[in-house]
């Protein structure tokens, strides 16, 4: 029999991929010291052939990692094989050198994870399948734009388009489409790599014309991209905006200041808990780990 362990931040997540795979759940229980310090304790037993470890690093990023870490090392104490699932894997955007002197922190991850002692990780919907690389183990990237796309069709919409905020979510949007059963288009999207400053430079857009729009995108943070896509397109007299991603982390009242930029609903999946998480993921990971 196999074990899959719950980390603090998947907990829900792991219990539904331990159901499909027949595995034991074991959970883990946190405390958090008044420095910051977490102590893990594991409830259950361990296989002695292979774990699976479930523990998504969103904020607080830092810590969500350490436990990571711990828990993978523990795992490996008991089992020959430890397989990781990441579904959503912070420090992914930092996967290359972009400015001189930055430090690609996906190396360093890629190091300790196979230092604690993990066989394989697997994750969801990366950012840059670059950042893999610097994995010097087995690894695998799943995507949820099937799961995502499925759930669209049981909305009943206006003539759709499906929308990417940028180029370089044009595939990604495409996939979608395909999926779906629509058409897609791509906006043109400029950021100031030092200031971070957005700007849609694509011009009218006729097509979206009294058109229900589903903005697709892998991840929203502060959400800067996807409001300002949302009042472009508005302006260009698009009917209801919905936004859809696997991640969404919502950082800085994200989810409010979409929802006034004009958006209906914010659609992702349970990557991420939240209130926007109404996709679920766990057939997707377990096939992959089956």
């Amino acid at each position: 029999m196999i074990s899959l362990i719950a980390g603090n931040s998947s907990k829900d997540l792991a219990k539904k991929i331990s159901k499909k795979l027949h595995a034991n759940l074991v959970k883990s229980d946190v405390k958090v010291f008044p420095d910051g310090e977490s102590k893990i304790t594991l409830k259950g037993k361990l296989s002695k052939s292979k774990t699976i470890v479930v523990q998504s690093i969103y904020p607080p990023v830092d810590s969500n990692l350490i436990q990571a870490l711990a828990l993978i090392s523990k795992a490996k104490e008991y089992s020959t094989e430890v397989i990781v699932v990441v579904p959503y894997l912070g420090y992914a955007r930092q996967d290359r050198e972009f400015l001189p002197g930055e430090i690609v922190t996906m190396k360093v991850l890629g190091q300790l994870f196979k230092g604690a002692g993990a066989s394989k990780i697997i994750v969801v919907d990366i950012h840059s399948k670059i950042g893999l690389k610097h994995f010097k183990i087995k690894s695998e990237n799943l995507s949820a734009i099937s799961d995502l796309a499925r759930y669209f069709k049981k909305i009943n919409l206006n003539n759709p388009l499906v929308v990417s905020p940028d180029q370089g979510g044009k595939e990604r949007a495409k996939e979608f489409a395909d999926r779906f059963g629509s058409g897609f288009i791509a906006l043109k999207k400029q950021r100031d790599r030092k200031s971070g400053k957005i700007q849609i430079k694509t011009g009218v857009l006729d097509e979206v014309i009294g058109r229900d729009l589903i903005l697709v995108d892998d991840m929203i943070s502060t959400g800067e991209s996807i409001i300002k896509a949302t009042e472009f397109l508005r302006k260009q007299k698009c009917n209801r905006v919905f936004v859809t991603c696997t991640h969404a982390l919502l950082m800085n009242n994200a989810e409010k200041k979409i929802k006034k930029a004009g958006v209906a609903k914010i659609i992702s999946t349970n990557t991420i808990p939240g209130n926007s998480s109404l996709v679920d993921v766990s057939s997707t990971i377990a096939k992959a780990i089956k």
